[in-house]
């Protein structure tokens, strides 16, 4: 008799039945979760949506709005299932809510930054700005403040306009000299939902001095330039310096700005007063990346006003083409004297042919200054002419080309018996000799209709050019000049 016989019926055997059910579940289960595997795959860019919605929702109640601003912004721009719901995407940046070129402490509690923004925005959307100081002593709190925004250039801006923000605070933030750092909130419209924080100025411990904002200062006059820009004559410009060098004596300084005009060539004859500490010119190329009026000179002299606020008695604001001048003889001290008790004062000005020379054939033309040569002066009156000016900077808020709108205290126009500037208008683009016209010696007395204008003979500034000359060779030596 065989002992293994023939094999039992499974269905009759329990132990069959059992381990058959567990393999039939086990596929079962497989194949349900290769087919919820699948359909997650398929539907996979949905179920992303669903956890970005959901991480957004969760960001949404702890964060703060900008977050909430920029989820929105990216719904907005996704597809619509609707054919009449119009999507608007946008591309890039047309112009920056705010550019910083600058920010300085104004005094005790005061602070100013000065930068440009779109044109567009401060308009129309009414923007506003807040200021904060964060101290580097953890113990104190933060002081927070609404800011004065000043748009100074009185409407001239292009895709940027300029914007000068006034922080100040109810006590001086930083009284323990502990350092800190001013932030900004730029907000982009009325609403306070969307803003910018800048980082915009650093105190370091130890630095504030109060005595930085009190007089005496450092000089008694400062000039302010504009944006120096295009091809500028070098000799024009080496006798522009030297002459304004004497006239405001040694407790003076010069700041210029390079949009692109300080060539080699002017850089050379400009460098000797630099190394003397009688000038600084500053790199302000950049600018041309930011569409404002006239290579930003707006955003230049509000800059200049504001970092040398406490820098000097006075602040002069004229180009380099233009040469102040006293008609009575008297000292620049005395005469400012009598201005002392006003923020500011404009100067008119004595406009100058920058063609018309004297045919005189005792002279030597081509060693002459331009200011030497170019004699004849425009004799229109009745007629609105640009002013400049100079201005008390302590007591100056903002600033712009021709004179200031935002000052504390009164302003004098009343100057012209006084003090004056002669400007030779376009002559400092000019390469080479400037006399392109010359007149004959009875034009001394007779004058001469030129272009449909009077002009007659002023000799004032050139009675001045050999004591310059003397100057300029005492003070830096021998200058070896091509007339350029």
């Amino acid at each position: 008799m065989r002992k293994d016989g023939t094999p039992a019926n499974v269905l009759g055997n329990p132990t069959g039945k059992l381990f058959l059910s567990f393999e039939i579940k086990a596929l079962i289960a497989t194949l349900l979760t290769l087919t919820v595997v699948t359909a997650i795959w398929n539907f996979q860019p949905y179920y992303g949506n669903l956890i970005t919605t959901a991480t957004a929702t969760i960001k949404s109640s702890t964060c703060l709005p900008e977050t909430t601003t920029s989820s929105a912004k990216k719904l907005s721009n996704s597809k619509s299932t609707d054919p009449n719901k119009r999507i608007f995407t946008s591309y890039g940046n047309a112009a920056a809510l705010f550019v910083q070129m600058g920010a300085y402490r104004g005094g005790t509690s005061s602070f100013a930054i000065i930068g440009l923004s779109s044109k567009p925005i401060q308009v129309f959307s009414k923007p506003w700005y807040k200021c904060e100081w964060i101290s580097n002593n953890s113990s104190k709190p933060s002081i927070k403040a609404k800011a004065i925004k000043m748009l100074p250039d009185w409407g001239y801006g292009r895709v940027y306009t300029v914007v000068v923000v006034n922080c100040t605070f109810p006590v001086n933030p930083n009284e323990d000299n502990s350092g800190g750092k001013l932030n900004i909130y730029a907000y982009y419209g009325e609403s306070s939902k969307k803003y910018e924080k800048i980082e915009a100025l650093e105190e370091k411990p130890g630095s504030y001095n109060e005595s930085n904002f009190k007089p005496p200062y450092k000089y008694e006059y400062l000039y302010c330039g504009s944006s120096l820009y295009g091809n500028l004559s070098a000799s024009r410009i080496r006798e522009w310096m030297a002459y304004h060098a004497w006239f405001f004596g040694p407790k003076s300084h010069f700041v210029f700005h390079d949009a692109g005009g300080v060539s080699s060539d002017v850089r050379a004859v400009l460098e000797p007063w630099v190394r003397l500490g009688r000038a600084t010119i500053q790199d302000i190329r950049d600018q041309a990346e930011f569409d404002g009026y006239y290579y930003n000179q707006f955003l230049i002299v509000n800059d200049c006003l504001h970092r040398y606020r406490h820098s000097a008695n006075w602040t002069f604001y004229f180009d380099v083409d233009e040469y102040i001048f006293l008609p009575d003889g008297r000292s620049l001290e005395s005469v400012l004297a009598d201005f002392s008790s006003y923020t500011q004062f404009t100067i008119e000005q004595n406009p100058m042919s920058s063609k018309l020379c004297l045919n005189d054939s005792t002279q030597s033309y081509t060693s002459e200054w331009g200011f030497e040569k170019l004699v004849f002066r425009d004799s229109r009156t009745k007629i609105r002419r640009d002013r400049k000016y100079a201005i008390q900077a302590k007591n100056a808020f903002s600033t712009g080309v021709h004179m200031s709108e935002n000052v504390t205290g009164n302003t004098l126009h009343d100057t012209e018996s006084k003090i004056r500037y002669y400007h030779y208008h376009n002559s400092i683009t000019v390469p080479g000799e400037p006399c392109r016209v010359f007149l004959p010696n009875s034009a001394k007395k007779t004058g001469k209709f030129f272009e449909n204008k009077p002009f007659v003979y002023d000799d004032n500034m050139k009675k001045l050019a050999h004591e310059i000359k003397q100057f300029e060779e005492k003070t830096i030596g021998a200058v070896n000049v091509l007339n350029l």
